[in-house]
């Protein structure tokens, strides 16, 4: 909308006279088209590496600007990026950090090919999206298989509720990952998922897991998916990517698979 897009010029006059900065790449709503009236104009900051380790390094990773100076309602969200950032999260970013960039438009720039850099960003090869359904796959199995059953034996409510929600997450983000769908958050899960291909009934159960984390849902769950995307992988294949994945992510200096 008009007034959005005044906003971003305001503020990226006053960016480009700021010290280190080389660009500043729209995102969010107002990138992708789908903003309200009164929605905030989210950008990434593209500074050099010396100011990027000065900003962090003293904790500011983001912050607000212009409230209310471009509309009523009106801010600018920004969050701090360097190349090396943007390079990293094209090799090894997280889903949230990939979607973030998904419809991104370089508003300003000084930085040659910067369109390429992000374009890759959110885009991932054939490979890794398969490593990520089996580990997800292998997630649900050991979450609806083994700890939602101990939960239940064991009438632990806090371990019954964990245990079904890690299995419903689980299941979605294979379902995402199957069909190449990055997920920018938890509060986008539910919706996400139901516009993704999925088998018959695989929607219905995962609700009832989502509902009620009962040991019927979670099979019929467990069942569909299996079926769906893990006819391949053996119990001992999913417990060795469960272990990888989840106990092990402290000395593989990555992240458990739920924050990818």
């Amino acid at each position: 909308m008009e007034q959005h897009e005044r906003a971003l010029e305001s503020y990226v006059e006053s960016a480009r006279r700021s010290p280190g900065a080389l660009a500043v790449v729209l995102v969010g709503s107002v990138a992708q088209g789908r903003e309200r009236a009164d929605s905030d104009v989210d950008v990434y900051l593209v500074v050099d590496e010396e100011r990027f380790a000065a900003e962090t390094g003293a904790g500011r990773f983001a912050w607000v600007e212009r409230r209310d100076a471009d509309y009523p309602g009106s801010y600018i969200d920004i969050k701090l990026a360097s190349l090396a950032y943007l390079e990293a999260a094209a090799e090894r970013g997280d889903d949230p950090t990939r979607a973030s960039f998904l419809g991104a438009r370089v508003a300003w720039s000084r930085v040659p090919g910067l369109d390429d850099i992000i374009a890759r960003i959110t885009v991932m090869p054939d490979d890794v999206w398969h490593e990520r359904v089996r580990s997800h796959v292998a997630q649900a199995r050991l979450y609806g298989g083994y700890f939602l059953r101990q939960a239940v034996a064991r009438g632990d409510a806090f371990l019954r509720r964990h245990a079904a929600l890690h299995l419903a997450l689980a299941a979605a983000r294979a379902a995402l990952a199957s069909a190449h769908v990055l997920l920018p958050g938890p509060k986008y899960l539910s919706k996400l998922v139901r516009t993704v291909d999925t088998p018959e009934g695989f929607i219905p159960a995962w609700e009832r897991v989502v509902d009620d984390g009962d040991l019927d849902a979670a099979d019929e769950l467990l069942g569909i998916l299996s079926a769906w995307l893990g006819a391949a992988l053996t119990p001992d294949d999913a417990l060795s990517i469960f272990i990888r994945d989840n106990e092990l992510a402290w000395l593989r200096g990555t992240v458990p698979a739920e924050f990818w």
